[in-house]
């Protein structure tokens, strides 16, 4: 067990990673942000920040020499120059790093656990793309094995002609069939190093243009009925990593049951709502977990719960959202409301009346 006071290491310097300093200082922590941008809005609320490169094995080694313990807000952080931690703890460790970092290694994972995600195929040149489609048909989605998020990397392909004369990038790929789904929701658990899971409720997830637009609890009962499958591979997940913090895996809820689309080995957007709106947030828990401390009371703490991503200078009408005192608003100190940049979300309870 971590006792308050000690120092956390996140690997990482954006908003995920300032929502989970906020959290660790609630607890009495120290939080050491290490990331290599030096515009970093965690470290804005964190003790300690060490702006430098991933590769920096010297620089690593200084952190890691100050933390107690070290996790991650993003799961693209690069696996080897971890090797620089030494001996301090990074939780959860990097099993959990390679496996969600390469969508074919997280689906032949997830397959081999029983899951059921979309029928996919490996692709590194044109002509792999064109086995690919002969084998999945089209329509599908031509997708960076790595690296992408938030649906960049991605290519729509509707017929087997958009894929002639595609300019294919210079490094692996995965093709994916679409998927005929009536609704999406994510898994978010947390597990303990004693191997406890709990669970928070399932939202109901709405994306606009791959970017994840709103998230609501409960969760209409036709999905709800899909949570129990999911959340049992979920679980068998992150016994396989044997896995420690919060852990998030994204679903598409189709007539045939879930079907797996992408894992996250972190707090998730679709968890923000968790803040205000369930007993204990899915970064408290974070920080719970892995400081070994017990953990906190998922349940919800209101009746329904709605988030609302606020992506670009939609984040400019601050005043309008405040003037509702039913709403909980977050920005995170984002700097150029860019198109498609999250800049905050807001948060709304609701209760029933007598």
């Amino acid at each position: 067990m971590i006792p308050p006071g000690e120092t956390i290491g996140i690997l990482g310097g954006g908003q995920l990673g300032r929502m989970i300093a906020m959290a660790a200082a609630q607890l009495g922590y120290r939080i050491h942000i290490y990331a290599p941008e030096a515009d970093s809005i965690a470290a804005e609320v964190s003790a300690e920040f060490t702006c430098a490169a991933w590769d920096d094995a010297e620089a690593m080694a200084r952190f890691a020499a100050g933390c107690a313990v070290v996790t991650y807000e993003f799961e693209n952080v690069p696996v080897g120059p971890l090797a620089a931690l030494g001996d301090v703890p990074l939780l959860a460790h990097a099993r959990a790093l390679e496996t969600a970092q390469d969508r074919l290694n997280e689906k032949r994972f997830v397959t081999d656990l029983g899951g059921t995600p979309a029928p996919f195929h490996p692709v590194d040149s044109a002509a792999d793309l064109a086995e690919a489609i002969a084998a999945i048909g089209a329509p599908g989605i031509l997708k960076t094995r790595r690296d992408g998020y938030d649906g960049k990397g991605q290519w729509r392909i509707m017929t087997p002609e958009d894929a002639e004369g595609l300019d294919l990038p210079a490094q692996p790929l995965i093709y994916e069939g679409f998927v005929t789904f009536f609704a999406e929701f994510s898994v978010i658990l947390c597990r303990g190093a004693d191997g406890e899971i709990r669970y928070f409720d399932s939202a109901h997830n709405v994306h606009e243009g791959g970017i994840l637009a709103l998230s609501t609890v409960p969760a209409p009962a036709r999905l709800l009925e899909q949570v129990p499958a999911a959340r049992e591979l979920a679980a068998k997940v992150a016994d396989a990593l044997d896995y420690v913090g919060v852990l998030t895996l994204e679903f598409f809820a189709t007539e045939n049951g879930p079907v797996f689309n992408e894992m996250a080995p972190r707090v998730h957007n679709s968890g923000h709502w968790t803040i205000e709106g369930a007993v204990t947030s899915q970064f408290e828990n974070h920080v719970r977990a892995i400081c070994g401390l017990p953990l906190g009371d998922t349940g919800l703490a209101a009746d329904a719960v709605e988030m609302r991503n606020l992506i670009g200078d939609e984040a400019d009408d601050w005043a309008t959202i405040l003037g509702d005192p039913a709403n909980h608003l977050h920005l995170y100190g984002k700097g150029a409301a860019r198109p498609g940049r999250k800049m905050g979300h807001v948060t709304r309870l609701t209760f029933q009346r007598d």
